[in-house]
């Protein structure tokens, strides 16, 4: 039986909001020899600043790891991103007729293709016509890496995405707006939501419009 799993975020890099001001602020200091000039309060007020001057360079010095569960059409988009490190479930090598697997290909929730509708029957039946091709194909002694050439874009995917704060700025910027596809606006918000509660000032000045990736 086909798995519907729904996106998920997970971060992975411990986040504590105040401190990764801090140590932006000593960064960007060093450029200026203002140290003297830290105080208790200064870091949000310094990375403001800075960002709202264009001068994001020196938000490149805090990194953020964190695993993302979506669909293989969204690892397509976000592995346009130069700047950005991947680690990604490989269907090359995880034979998804294995017990680990559960004997199941997993693929996500449509959030395009409203659950209940007959489009929804029509890709839920193609996904399920997938799995028992895949199945019989792995059956017949072939490996993963020609078993996933029946795999569809629905293909549930886990990926590791590490990068610095400027390039996840410029990632959120872009996968958050109306003209990025249904699926990756769904996760990016998600992302963009995390950031939002646990850093501050950092993805102040970018919208959140959490109900505008829905179901069509």
């Amino acid at each position: 039986m086909v798995k519907i799993i729904e996106p998920s975020v997970e971060i992975f890099t411990p986040l504590n909001g105040t401190e990764i001001l801090k140590h932006l602020e000593r960064c960007a200091r060093n450029c200026y020899k203002s140290e003297d000039k830290i105080t208790d309060e200064s870091a949000p007020k310094m990375i403001k600043k800075l960002i709202d001057m264009g001068h994001e360079a020196m938000i490149e010095h805090f990194t953020i790891s964190l695993k993302i569960i979506a669909d293989t059409g969204v690892l397509k988009d976000i592995t346009r991103h130069r700047l950005v490190s991947f680690a990604v479930e490989s269907t090359r090598y995880c034979l998804y007729s294995k017990d680990k697997f559960g004997n199941e290909i997993s693929v996500m929730k449509p959030v395009n293709i409203q659950e209940g509708t007959p489009e929804y029957e029509v890709w839920l039946n193609c996904m399920k016509e997938i799995e028992k091709s895949y199945l019989k194909m792995a059956e017949l002694g072939c490996k993963a890496d020609a078993c996933r050439m029946l795999l569809p874009h629905s293909t549930k995917s886990e990926i590791i995405m590490t990068a610095n704060l400027r390039e996840w700025r410029h990632v959120l910027r872009l996968r958050t707006a109306p003209a990025a596809h249904p699926s990756v606006q769904q996760i990016m918000k998600m992302v963009l939501k995390e950031f939002k509660q646990k850093i501050p000032v950092v993805f102040d000045d970018i919208p959140l419009i959490e109900d505008e990736a829905v179901a069509a």
